[in-house]
């Protein structure tokens, strides 16, 4: 049975949970299970004037009434091979998916996307509007994108690094999210977060290197915030040519990283060697 939390069905009466999160699920739920007890929350669904696809009458996720501790997130985290239910810590206070204001996607649109092709879309882009001084931030690569760095062996547990990590942040007070993803990474698409709106006006890319890295890097999809994302990861690089790759893919992914941190690759690499954390902001 799903926990015996409460939450606000979609006409407005409150129920048993199983109800409620169901339709969450395109299968209706069937043969997921959780043994963990929610507390009350309740589905959020797209605005229909806000929502990408406004005929879309599936809820996008679950979210917590209230902030939630880090042992909880650790918890679901571990269900989620049976659930089917990712968890995500988000900001506690009035956000855009607390009155639908999102623009969920289904997971299956991630695999039509490539990190390797989305890193080289936004470095010709910012190349071709870029000034010689512009292009010294990219040094050693300049004009010319490289590959996608070499995945990483990890040093710890991802499962087990994310909860620790999860710990950490449900201090500041964090309501949670579930998403009915097979992978954490899918929840920036299907949870319809708009972070990154200002870089990239479709988030369905951005998850598609949320993937890579959960392959390469052992990442894990930890918390997000209005414009922010929280990751956790278990093989990060380990010397200065690796993490050089990495920066790469950092500033295609969310320049601000550098241009309003570090300053340049080169710099900005050296603060990411062997780091267990990766946290963005977009502007």
């Amino acid at each position: 049975m799903i926990g015996s939390g409460t939450v606000e069905m979609d006409d407005g009466r409150r129920g048993r949970l199983p109800p409620a999160v169901r339709p969450l699920f395109d299968d209706g739920g069937g043969g997921r299970t959780l043994a963990v007890e929610l507390p009350d929350g309740a589905v959020v669904f797209p605005d229909p004037t806000y929502a990408r696809f406004p005929a879309r009458k599936r809820p996008a996720f679950w979210l917590s009434e209230g902030p939630v501790s880090g042992e909880l997130w650790a918890r679901l985290r571990a269900e989620h091979p049976n659930s089917g239910l990712w968890p995500v810590l988000l900001e506690d206070s009035v956000q855009p998916w607390s009155v639908g204001q999102i623009a969920p996607d289904a997971a299956t649109e991630i695999d039509n996307f490539h990190v390797d092709a989305f890193m080289e879309e936004v470095w010709s882009d910012w190349v071709e509007r870029a000034s010689a001084d512009q292009l010294e931030i990219l040094d050693p690569f300049g004009p010319v994108c490289p590959e996608p760095a070499a995945p990483a062996e990890p040093r710890y547990d991802p499962g087990e690094l994310a909860d620790h990590y999860a710990a950490t942040l449900a201090e500041r007070g964090a309501p949670l999210g579930l998403a009915a993803v097979q992978r954490g990474a899918d929840a920036l698409a299907v949870m319809g977060w708009q972070g990154a709106l200002h870089h990239n006006e479709w988030n369905v890319p951005l998850a598609a290197v949320v993937r890579s890295w959960e392959d390469r890097f052992a990442a894990r999809l930890v918390g997000m915030g209005f414009n922010t994302l929280e990751l956790s990861v278990a093989a990060p690089p380990r010397t200065p040519r690796h993490a050089l790759d990495v920066a790469a893919e950092h500033w295609t992914f969310c320049p601000d990283a550098i241009l309003q941190g570090a300053g340049t690759l080169l710099d900005y690499a050296e603060q990411i060697v062997g780091r267990h954390t990766w946290s963005f902001w977009w502007d």
